[in-house]
């Protein structure tokens, strides 16, 4: 079967991935290090737990504004933008292929072409990662290191407690999305293929 190679991940999408992921593993085992600090043998230790997380966590703000106007201005943007009609059926679709179709070597329902690299599911569970998820964690992590700028209660609860819950809670998310998309990129006749394309920049099609 004949094959062919697409350029799908420029080399400014390829950095930005590495370094986003760096950043995300790095926050989510100090998030949990912090979180769980009083147990005897957490990940990382408190105080380096809190100067790493805070540390990655600027880098994170920086490196999703980037992303952010990256996509304004390139046609990556154009990927996270989510057609609303026959949405449901594209959604079921590749549903039955995970659940079924992948185990009965079936056609992809959405192969990865040029100008749709995601399938339906994918551009669901990305756009609410980038553009809901992300800037929750950045919002609520801004202001936990500036907590004078939150507002002192809500309800009688802390204002500063609400907000770590919110970042705790946008953060294990953020956690899930990153396990099933490590899973999703093995997903298929080769487990590495995905792998070797952001580091390439090239998704060889069947």
């Amino acid at each position: 079967m004949n094959s062919e190679k697409l350029y799908l991940y420029p080399v400014w999408l390829r950095l930005w991935h590495g370094l986003n992921a760096l950043c995300i593993i790095v926050l989510i085992l100090t998030g949990i290090s912090i979180q769980y600090s009083d147990i005897k043998y957490p990940f990382i230790p408190f105080d380096t737990a809190i100067i790493l997380h805070n540390i990655f966590g600027v880098i994170a703000v920086v490196s999703y504004v980037f992303f952010f106007f990256a996509n304004l201005f390139t046609e990556n943007g154009k990927q996270y933008r989510i057609k609303m009609k026959g949405l449901l059926q594209r959604l079921t679709k590749q549903t039955q292929y995970y659940l079924t179709g992948y185990f009965k070597d079936a056609p992809k329902p959405y192969p990865i072409e040029k100008n749709n690299k995601f399938n339906p599911l994918q551009r669901i569970a990305y756009t609410s990662a980038m553009y809901l998820l992300m800037p929750i964690v950045i919002i609520t992590g801004v202001a936990l290191l500036f907590p004078e700028f939150i507002i002192d209660e809500v309800f009688e609860i802390s204002g500063i407690q609400i907000t770590a819950i919110v970042h705790a809670a946008a953060g294990f998310f953020i956690s899930i999305f990153l396990i099933i998309h490590l899973y999703v990129a093995s997903v298929g006749k080769h487990p590495l293929k995905n792998y070797k394309s952001i580091i390439s920049g090239y998704h060889e099609s069947h």
